[in-house]
C-alpha cells in the first residue's frame, strides 16, 4: 500500500513541459532555500521547506499528481 502511494506520488508518466519543470525546481529550491533562514515561527519555516520541497521534486521527476488527477488519467487506487 505504501509502494502504491509513493508510486501514485513520485512515478508515473510525464505531464509537465520542460517550461512547467524549470519553474517548479527553481521556485521550489528558492523556497526552500528561504525557510532554511531563522525565523520567529518555527511553523511557517518547516511549511515553506516542504511545501518547496514537494515543487522541486515535482519539476525533477516531470510528473504532477494534482494535475494528473484534474485532466482525469490518474487510476483508481488499489485497496
Amino acid at each position: 500500500m505504501a509502494n502504491d502511494l509513493m508510486h501514485d506520488v513520485f512515478g508515473g508518466e510525464r505531464n509537465l513541459t520542460t517550461k512547467e519543470r524549470a519553474i517548479s525546481v527553481v521556485l521550489g529550491l528558492g523556497l526552500a532555500a528561504a525557510a532554511a533562514q531563522p525565523r520567529p515561527n518555527k511553523f511557517l519555516s518547516l511549511a515553506a521547506l516542504v511545501a518547496g520541497s514537494l515543487l522541486a521534486i515535482r519539476g525533477a521527476t516531470g510528473h504532477c499528481a494534482a494535475k494528473s488527477l484534474m485532466n482525469g488519467s490518474h487510476e483508481p487506487a488499489r485497496i
